[in-house]
């Protein structure tokens, strides 16, 4: 004698739950090891350049502090928007999602912005003296790195334009905004560095 058990189908749809990170989340913190690699190098020569000076930054050189200051506030709070873009999307919350992704662009377009402006108006050039160099060194590719990571929330957006998601639309998410968390790391190491040490 058999007995036919039918499951209830569930009411509402719920949220997937994996049991390991994604591949491509993986994938992301093993190549963000190889940049805390090359970055520790930069800082390794901007320290050693630092020790060979007996001022720093040599006199002569203007910086505005407060400026970079406040822009370095907008770059780390960008870190918590993308925080919030994730969990939308973790939540299934697409439109709050695409939202957070947008308002984190914009804030690091404000800070990528704002370093043309320095790159252009302050006195010291990359010829003037060591500081100089390492200034525009560490700056640029600091730079340069904001870019990508504006590109991979376009590029991020972009995907989203359906109405739903495919299945690895939230490992997308995740490798990028563990990128940019590390981007925002970095920036916080180099200002305290470049502006604030003394």
């Amino acid at each position: 004698m058999t007995q036919a058990v039918t499951a209830a189908p569930t009411a509402k749809r719920q949220k997937i739950v994996h049991d390991r990170p994604p591949m491509l989340a993986i994938g992301v913190m093993i190549w963000l090891g190889s940049e805390l690699m090359f970055f520790s190098g930069l800082f390794a020569a901007l320290f050693t350049i630092r020790a060979h000076l007996a001022v720093w930054p040599p006199a002569g050189t203007k910086l505005d502090t407060i400026q970079a200051g406040i822009f370095t506030l907008i770059l780390v709070a960008s870190s918590g928007t993308m925080w919030m873009a994730v969990w939308s999307e973790e939540h299934m919350e697409r439109v709050k999602a695409r939202k957070w992704v947008i308002i984190s662009l914009v804030m690091g377009a404000l800070f990528l912005g704002n370093q043309i402006y320095e790159w252009t108006h302050i006195e010291t050039r990359w010829y003037t003296n060591s500081y100089g160099s390492v200034f525009f060194i560490t700056t640029g590719l600091h730079g340069l790195h904001v870019f990508i990571g504006l590109l991979a929330m376009g590029l991020l957006l972009g995907r989203m334009r359906g109405k739903s998601g495919d299945p690895g639309e939230l490992a997308v998410f995740q490798g990028v905004s563990y990128y940019w968390h590390f981007v925002d790391v970095v920036w916080v190491g180099l200002y305290a560095c470049l502006f604030l040490l003394k």
